[in-house]
């Protein structure tokens, strides 16, 4: 089991090197130049020069990978082309807000969707059709039109939730209970949005496997013997169906963070998404770099997280016998 986990490890740091080489790449062969974005019309050419030189810009692409690499090995992750600040800095700031809605979504995502798959697994024909309709539905729909969509109705129309940021103009005033309730009430759509993209995967994958054990002769087995139907499906049907449902979990976290992204953007949520779009509309290579490798990590993270709380789940792979 740990040989197999270290060679999925070597090959996820191959991954995430790939993924950093083609975006280091295809981020600097792409239209637009940072430094006149930054110094705007009006700069001469050779203010552009002077700068694209103070950036290291002006050197081969192969040489500006190499020194980018070894300076992100060493933990200097560079500054940020269009503030001058530590993108590393930049990005801790972010990340609690990304944490925030994220972890918070995968929970709303998994209670529900794990609720609403098992009463699909056990349904009856009319009510799971009609739940499969809503989840498959829920699914396919884009984050931002579903993002968009919710502020149209919430904000707009009904004026019930505010639409933007993580805070009101007021919330430095506010304490105690009413800065908790202006947080969750600008959280309430960002969240929303994400965590019902999450159940109606987590809904789908949940039934999928549940109707799958199901169909297994222990389950039979247990139900010949005369037990009652809950205690069968919670203790036969659902813990043999924890294995799949743990491995989307952990596939699930660098999703909804790139799922984030998007959100983040429509709702100017003052997360690492937020950050990302902005610096590649600005073309900040060293932010739109840190927060890609962090993006590729989190999915080889989240594959390794898998693969071990499948092994601890499944005594068959934990001994050696899954590799066979």
């Amino acid at each position: 089991m740990l040989a197999a986990l270290a060679r999925r490890a070597v090959t996820g740091l191959a991954l995430v090197a790939g993924v950093v080489t083609l975006t280091f790449f295809l981020l600097q062969l792409a239209p637009g130049d940072p430094v006149e974005r930054l110094l705007g019309p009006a700069a001469t050419p050779e203010q552009v020069l002077a700068q694209r030189r103070a950036f290291g810009l002006d050197r081969p692409l192969t040489a500006q990978y190499v020194a980018w690499l070894g300076r992100f090995a060493r933990g200097d992750w560079g500054r940020s082309i269009t503030t001058g600040r530590p993108v590393l800095g930049l990005l801790a700031e972010a990340v609690p807000a990304t944490v925030e809605l994220v972890g918070l979504s995968l929970v709303v995502s998994y209670l529900v969707g794990i609720l609403v798959g098992a009463i699909q697994a056990t349904a009856r024909p009319r009510l799971d059709t009609a739940l499969s309709v809503t989840t498959v539905t829920l699914f396919a729909l884009p984050g931002y039109w579903l993002g968009l969509m919710l502020v149209m109705v919430f904000t707009y129309w009904a004026r019930w939730l505010p639409a933007f940021g993580a805070a009101g103009l007021d919330a430095d005033l506010l304490t105690g209970w009413g800065r908790l309730v202006d947080r969750l009430r600008h959280l309430a759509l960002p969240l929303t949005t994400l965590s019902l993209i999450g159940i109606g995967g987590a809904a789908r994958f949940v039934r999928g496997a549940m109707r799958d054990v199901r169909a297994q002769p222990f389950v039979t087995a247990a139900q010949a013997k005369g037990l009652a139907p809950p205690r069968v499906l919670r203790r036969h049907v659902l813990r043999n169906s924890l294995i799949p449902i743990v491995t989307l979990l952990g596939l699930s976290l660098p999703a909804l963070f790139s799922g984030a992204v998007f959100v983040e953007a429509v709702f100017t949520w003052p997360g690492v998404g937020r950050k990302l779009v902005e610096a590649v509309r600005a073309r900040d290579y060293p932010v739109v770099m840190a927060a890609t490798t962090i993006s590729a990590t989190l999915v080889v993270a989240g594959n390794l997280l898998a693969d071990l709380a499948v092994a601890w789940l499944d005594p068959r792979i934990r001994h050696g016998e899954g590799d066979r």
